[in-house]
C-alpha cells in the first residue's frame, strides 16, 4: 500500500438482539494517527463514481461503508501506483486514505452505498480544500495497482473495468 493508507477491520459482536461494532477510538493509533474533528455520511446510488480529488493543507480521510460497497481507490501522481480496497457494510474496516493521494470511490453491487468518513480538518465553505480532476480524467495511468503489475496497468484507469475475468 501507498504510505500512510491503513486498512482496519473492524471487529463485529454478535448476539441474538443483532451485532455491535466499533468504529472509531483514539487508541487505535495504527489507523488514527490525526486528531478526528468532523464526521461525515455520503450515500451514493449503484455505479456511481466520485472522483477524484485531493486536499493539498494536511486533510486526512477515514472511511467507514456501513451500507453496500465500494471500490475505494487512492493514486500517486509521484509513484504512478493505485492502490484499490473494496469495503463493504457487512464486513467492515476502516480505510485510511491521506489527502495529498488523489483519492475516490465507485459504488459495486446493485444496491446504495452509506459511507461515514472521519476527517482530521474542519471542512472550510470559504476556502476549501479540495482539488479535483474528472472522474475519467485519462492522465490517471497507474503503473501498480496494490503493489502489482496487471492488465489494467500501463493505460487510463477505468473505474468500470473488472479487476477478475
Amino acid at each position: 500500500m501507498l504510505p500512510g493508507i491503513v486498512v482496519k477491520p473492524l471487529k463485529r459482536f454478535a448476539d441474538e438482539r443483532g451485532f455491535f461494532t466499533e468504529i472509531m477510538r483514539t487508541d487505535w493509533r495504527d489507523v488514527i494517527q490525526d486528531d478526528i474533528v468532523q464526521a461525515n455520511m455520503s450515500v451514493s446510488y449503484p455505479g456511481m463514481v466520485r472522483a477524484w480529488h485531493r486536499h493539498e493543507r494536511g486533510q486526512v480521510d477515514h472511511f467507514l461503508v456501513i451500507r453496500g460497497a465500494l471500490k475505494i481507490c487512492a493514486y500517486d501522481d509521484e509513484s504512478s501506483e493505485l492502490d484499490e480496497v473494496i469495503s463493504a457494510g457487512e464486513n467492515p474496516q476502516l480505510v485510511r486514505v491521506p489527502g495529498h493521494y488523489w483519492h475516490g470511490f465507485k459504488v459495486v453491487g446493485n444496491e446504495q452505498a452509506t459511507l461515514i468518513y472521519f476527517v482530521n480538518r474542519l471542512y472550510d465553505y470559504s476556502s476549501p480544500d479540495e482539488e479535483r480532476r474528472p472522474w475519467d480524467d485519462q492522465t490517471i495511468i497507474p503503473e501498480t495497482i496494490n503493489g502489482k503489475r496487471d492488465d489494467r496497468c500501463g493505460r487510463a484507469w477505468d473505474w468500470f473495468l473488472p479487476a477478475f475475468k
